[in-house]
């Protein structure tokens, strides 16, 4: 790897190799996984490289080919399942830079991929009252390149599922790894190439998504005096068609109170909730239903007074990853699991999995669209002692019929459904042929007759020594 020569021929475009900023530039959030910190802690680029254009993106790719750099693509490294480290050095692809919003008509917007979600939206909202349909709980910060490419869904996923769902994602541009990169318009069912693909098989230059009427959505906290009342609410409520919502979030206790702490004074200790973002217009019609479904209105965004207000997080930074993040401040110890509770016994398995591991695995649901079905993942929380016990939780979850998206893998599969996605390996052997990008994070590419019944976590041959 000939990292000098390499930026010899990068000249004009901007690189940076202080090794403290290359380093910070290697990280996402992959610390809220013990397993993943242990494995990751030490991995590292050699340089960043930050192009300012899609010109400058096939520049970078090209001079990386010729000298067999690998190159790992990063939007603002918000993703926990170490998507955005480079497991083989090489060239930290910054797309930060690439951030300009270029258009927006009705129903969708196109932008550059490191643009900031939350700046998106306030462009299409000044332009035509539009925003984007659904978003992560880290709005603020996440970038939509690195959204679609390494998530799966967040919040206004009760509305419109996920974002491989068809129409979730209009179109993207993306440049091939090869000694002369290609451009490519993906639209349709090619999206799926690269759609939570991690960057394996291309770079995405621009991105048009969809977009949906804006509304300043209300916060609400709905209290409950156990979990399954404050689950099935959520579902209930899910159901509702003609009450808008953007986001219905259980938790059971002891998790608000003790890990929301702006919010604690309006919780009660013991009480477990429902937080829900909901249209103003349906504001009315929804108290009226919460009181029928008998829960406890503890906090109103629309009726509180400012001072309450103040400081106060919005609703979707209690939610989806946020809790999370909102429980390693407090408690380092904690972590989480991502699973599905697959329609239509989902309420069944929520009661069920929820009495399995009492004062270690707690509770957390966010309730989706799935495949036209109201259903629910689950983010719940596991006080971690260790990898073993871990992994018992996960098998326990699994015979139970409720499949991990296991966050504590940083590969494509083990994060996923654990099986090969022959659409992305095909597109990566196409346009990735000396397989450069994001190198040990597609299993099907590093060992193609690796065996998932096995249970065996899958270690890049970059880290065998590390572990």
């Amino acid at each position: 790897m000939d990292v000098a020569a390499l930026k010899q021929d990068l000249e004009g475009i901007r690189i940076e190799d202080n090794p403290a900023i290359v380093q910070q530039k290697s990280r996402d959030f992959y610390w809220y996984s013990p397993v993943l910190k242990r494995q990751l802690d030490n991995v590292t680029g050699d340089i960043v490289v930050s192009p300012k254009d899609e010109a400058q993106v096939i520049r970078v790719l090209a001079a990386c080919h010729r000298h067999g750099v690998p190159v790992t693509p990063r939007g603002t490294g918000t993703g926990n399942y170490g998507q955005a480290m480079p497991l083989s050095g090489g060239v930290v692809l910054s797309l930060a830079d690439m951030n300009a919003v270029t258009a927006v008509s009705p129903g969708r917007v196109t932008c550059e991929p490191g643009a900031v979600i939350a700046d998106i939206d306030k462009a299409t909202r000044a332009h035509s009252g539009q925003e984007l349909r659904m978003h992560p709980s880290t709005y603020h910060t996440a970038s939509i390149g690195g959204f679609i490419a390494g998530g799966s869904g967040g919040v206004g996923s009760i509305n419109f599922g996920g974002l491989r769902d068809f129409g979730n994602v209009l179109r993207l541009r993306v440049v091939t790894m090869e000694a002369e990169p290609r451009v490519l318009d993906l639209t349709g069912e090619d999206l799926h190439k690269v759609t939570h693909a991690y960057g394996t098989n291309g770079i995405i230059t621009e991105v048009e998504m969809p977009l949906t009427a804006a509304y300043d959505w209300v916060d609400v906290i709905v209290g409950f005096d156990s979990f399954m009342d404050a689950a099935r609410y959520g579902n209930a409520l899910a159901c509702q068609d003609g009450l808008l919502t953007k986001l219905i979030t259980p938790i059971a206790a002891p998790v608000p109170w003790l890990y929301f702490k702006r919010h604690q004074k309006f919780l009660s200790e013991g009480q477990s909730i429902c937080a829900v973002m909901v249209a103003p217009h349906s504001l009315d019609a929804f108290l009226a239903f919460t009181r029928r479904a008998g829960g406890t209105v503890v906090f109103n965004a629309a009726t509180a007074p400012d001072a309450d207000r103040k400081g106060l997080p919005p609703a979707y930074e209690l939610a989806w990853n946020h809790t999370t993040l909102r429980a390693l401040r407090v408690d380092p110890a904690m972590t989480y699991l991502q699973s599905l509770y697959p329609f239509p016994g989902h309420m069944e398995l929520v009661e069920t999995i929820d009495g399995l591991f009492p004062g270690e695995v707690f509770s957390h649901l966010e309730f989706v669209r799935f495949d036209g079905n109201i259903t629910c993942f689950g983010l719940n929380l596991v006080r971690f002692t260790t990898e073993e016990r871990l992994d018992e939780i996960i098998r326990s979850f699994e015979a139970h019929g409720c499949p991990v998206f296991n966050p504590h893998r940083y590969t494509l599969e083990e994060g996923g459904m654990k099986q090969t996605d022959e659409v992305q390996l095909a597109f990566k052997r196409e346009a990735d042929p000396q397989g450069l990008l994001n190198p040990g994070k597609m299993i099907a590419w590093e060992n193609p007759d690796y065996d998932f019944r096995t249970g065996k976590t899958f270690l890049f041959k970059g880290l065998q020594r590390a572990s």
